[in-house]
């Protein structure tokens, strides 16, 4: 009954926190991390500690899928070189390096273990980050970068603390042995998590039920997690793997009404349990101070001291290994450019020799394909290319969060200070939520950061639809082969059909054309904001028949769901 009562208030809590934030302009972690540390000082608040495995194994897993499956692949791979430096080499330096500080700070705690916690606090959390980069208009790369980085630094952190943790009580032979166990868990991830995203998908593109399909995708994470674990790969980096598949995967295999349906129930997902966990965060505070034994050994506020230390230390880490990276993307854009010509030389060389061969032409084809993908990433990277405003809100976008908290408390008995090094780890992450978090939108609008343009965006999308539109209205000069019919058909319904397919490219270039014009003046917006008129007044007779009792209530259902599908239409239509 208790826990049924914490989690309507937790809900109400965290549903509450998110409306007021957005209405504010800050990112919701923050002022539930806020609430729950006010939270926990109340009387009649119980102690509350989480262990680390409901978090590690029980929360983590669908967080990142939920994530995962949102990122597009194309994007992630066009970023792949930044995404890898914060994510896998900026995570191992800082780990490094902080770990240092942390031992020349700790005199009883060995090198391994002050390791170990440096891998705690080494991974950001991006969701903060990212909320505030899209509400204030962040460059879409900026954001990729940013999501992409959250993916992969916690697979990093975790087995690089299960490598340091194996050091610290001797498990290891030599250094060479940590490498080796390194590559290994994240070699196994990689193959777990691909194969477990390809069985999925398949098995999920062959149940025609919603329901059934939503019931097993709640279950992928785990299914990556779990083996994996077992064999000692990365659970976290298998989950995003089989994320980043399926997300990729599901235009083509998945049906439109199953990936609605997935869409919504995941974003309802991870809003709970990211929100959820941060407000965790906050209301363990008590149970952590209460924690820390020998206070004469190390008190709380020294422990708090040399949590903002360290903290110091990872921004200064974290800044110093930007710049180079910001000069790596410049570089790697010249080699792109050099890419996308050694690409069209080839193909020059097919359009002037005459293809005789089935090898041939399969290479001539695979060249072009190669030349049209790299002159996109040559044009994605010279219209977004991250510069030294950039780096600056990548170098400041390094809040701390769920990983740190709960792998902290994962450390075990036998490690010198645990009470106190699992403080520090709260310290670090509450404050840099706290202050880089609620400093974020102000140096954001101070640098003066750019987001996409809306017109241009509307004008892309309105040639992305012509294209469409061409493509499907090819389909329609051969009506009887697209309808399946070998009888005629009839062409007033070929040119209703046809019509019908010009109006969402019209509507897009109307939205471009008339963007200064009065609603009133636009035709396609008239034409939606009559039918969404038509709908509501067919919903208000459909409620009145059901009050009525005049048609069975599976009449009714059905012609519900005709009137909330061409609703979302039309809703979708306007924006």
């Amino acid at each position: 009954m208790e826990l049924g009562v914490y989690a309507v208030i937790a809900v109400a809590v965290i549903v509450g926190v998110a409306a007021f934030a957005r209405k504010l302009g800050v990112a919701a972690p923050i002022i539930l991390v806020i609430v729950g540390v006010t939270l926990s000082g109340l009387p009649g608040v119980p102690d509350i500690e989480v262990p680390p495995e409901i978090i590690l194994d029980g929360l983590l897993p669908p967080i990142l899928y939920a994530a995962a499956i949102s990122v597009p692949l194309t994007d992630f791979r066009r970023n792949l070189a930044p995404i890898a430096g914060l994510s896998v080499f900026l995570v191992v330096v800082t780990a490094f390096a902080s770990g240092f500080v942390l031992y020349t700070m700790l005199p009883d705690l060995n090198l391994a273990a002050a390791i170990a916690l440096g891998a705690i606090i080494s991974p950001p959390d991006a969701v903060a980050a990212t909320s505030i980069g899209r509400k204030l208009g962040l460059p879409p790369r900026l954001l990729t970068v940013l999501e992409g980085e959250g993916l992969v630094n916690d697979a990093t952190a975790l087995v690089l603390l299960r490598t340091a943790l194996a050091a610290a009580v001797g498990a290891l032979a030599t250094p060479i042995d940590g490498v080796l166990d390194f590559f290994s868990a994240v070699i196994i991830a990689l193959a777990i998590g691909l194969v477990v995203g390809f069985v999925s998908v398949w098995v999920r593109s062959k149940l025609n039920d919603p329901v059934l399909d939503t019931a097993l995708s709640v279950v992928v994470p785990f299914a990556a997690f779990a083996p994996t674990e077992a064999l000692h790969g990365s659970g976290v980096l298998a989950v995003v793997i089989t994320g980043l598949y399926t997300g990729h995967a599901a235009p083509r295999q998945f049906s439109a009404q199953a990936r609605i349906s997935d869409q919504i129930n995941w974003r309802t997902i991870q809003f709970l349990l990211e929100n959820g966990v941060f407000l965790l965060i906050g209301l363990e505070l008590r149970t952590l101070i209460a924690d820390v034994e020998h206070p004469e050994i190390l008190s709380v506020w020294d422990a708090v001291g040399i949590g903002l230390i360290a903290m110091a230390s990872l921004v200064v880490i974290r800044f110093i290994l930007i710049g180079p990276l910001i000069f790596l993307l410049r570089k790697r854009g010249e080699r792109a450019e050099k890419q996308v010509l050694r690409e069209w030389l080839l193909i020059s060389y097919f359009r002037d020799h005459p293809v005789r061969y089935r090898w041939q032409s399969q290479r001539k084809r695979r060249a072009e394909l190669r030349y049209e993908r790299h002159r996109s990433d040559l044009e994605e990277f010279r219209q977004e290319a991250i510069d030294w405003r950039g780096g600056v809100v990548l170098g400041w976008s390094g809040m701390r969060g769920v990983v740190t908290l709960a792998a902290a408390q994962s450390l075990p008995d036998t490690i010198p200070y645990r009470p106190q090094l699992i403080l520090i780890a709260f310290t670090v992450a509450v404050v840099s939520l706290v202050v880089q978090g609620g400093t974020l939108p102000w140096l954001i609008k101070l640098l003066g950061l750019q987001g996409v343009d809306v017109k241009d965006d509307r004008r892309l999308l309105a040639q992305l639809l012509d294209d469409l539109s061409e493509a499907g209205l090819a389909v329609l000069d051969d009506p009887e082969i697209a309808a399946g019919t070998p009888a005629p058909v009839d062409p007033e319904v070929v040119e209703r059909v046809r019509q019908t397919t010009y109006l969402r490219a019209e509507a897009a270039w109307e939205r471009i054309v008339l963007y200064d014009a009065p609603p009133e003046n636009r035709p396609h917006h008239v034409y939606r904001t009559l039918r969404l008129a038509v709908v509501d007044a067919e919903r208000d007779r459909l409620l009145l028949e059901r009050a009525r009792g005049a048609y069975p209530s599976r009449i009714l259902s059905e012609a519900q769901s005709m009137l909330d599908i061409e609703e979302t239409r039309l809703r979708s239509r306007s924006r």
